[in-house]
């Protein structure tokens, strides 16, 4: 007796993690797109942010490092909520939605935590000068594009390359795929003595 084999569709999940699959509900046996997932993650409005240059003479830092591997971050929300514990015991303000910049580095990167109503005896990072965003879709594997777009961006608007560069991830797993990986890539200039 030959059986028949049959083809059996699977989600690809390799075009974008963290996307749960679509149930099949009607539609002719066809998934349907998986409804947007609420989540608290910050969501910035792209004529404040996209293309914008901010004046950073005033915003103030907690800063920490993580390790990484071949780039990638490990233990960042670990190294967040230690920067925001430290934050709340010394007694500064996180605003809503505060900025939370990760840098780049192979094996080591720089994290930072947007606070404010600093006290005088929490050491702090004041970076001063201006940063130009962009605010931008960076699905999986297209972030060191993304970041040298900007970084081209950037050197033609101020006549150098940055002098640093930081990333904000704006989603969490849940809610990445439903929004497109929303990303601020930050190219920061310090001030001119």
């Amino acid at each position: 007796m030959t059986e028949e084999r049959r083809r059996v569709p699977v989600p690809d999940f390799s075009k974008s993690r963290g996307e749960r699959p679509a149930s099949p509900q009607g539609n002719g046996g066809q998934p349907t797109p998986a409804a947007p997932v609420e989540c608290n993650c910050p969501r910035l409005d792209p004529a404040d942010w996209d293309g914008i240059e901010s004046d950073w003479s005033d915003i103030a830092f907690l800063k920490t490092s993580v390790s990484a591997l071949m780039g990638v971050p490990i233990g960042y929300g670990t190294a967040r909520h230690g920067l925001e514990a430290r934050a709340k015991k010394a007694g500064a303000t996180i605003p809503n939605d505060a900025m939370v910049l990760l840098g780049g580095g192979r094996m080591s990167r720089k994290l930072l935590l947007e606070i404010e109503d600093v006290p005088d005896s929490l050491k702090v990072t004041r970076p001063g000068g201006v940063a130009f965003t962009r605010l931008l879709e960076v699905p999986w594997g297209k972030m060191k594009e993304a970041v040298q777009n900007t970084t081209t961006e950037a050197k033609a608007k101020y006549g150098r390359k940055p002098d640093g560069l930081w990333v904000w991830y704006l989603t969490c797993r849940e809610c990445s795929a439903a929004r497109r990986f929303e990303t601020l890539i930050v190219a920061h200039y310090k001030a001119r003595a």
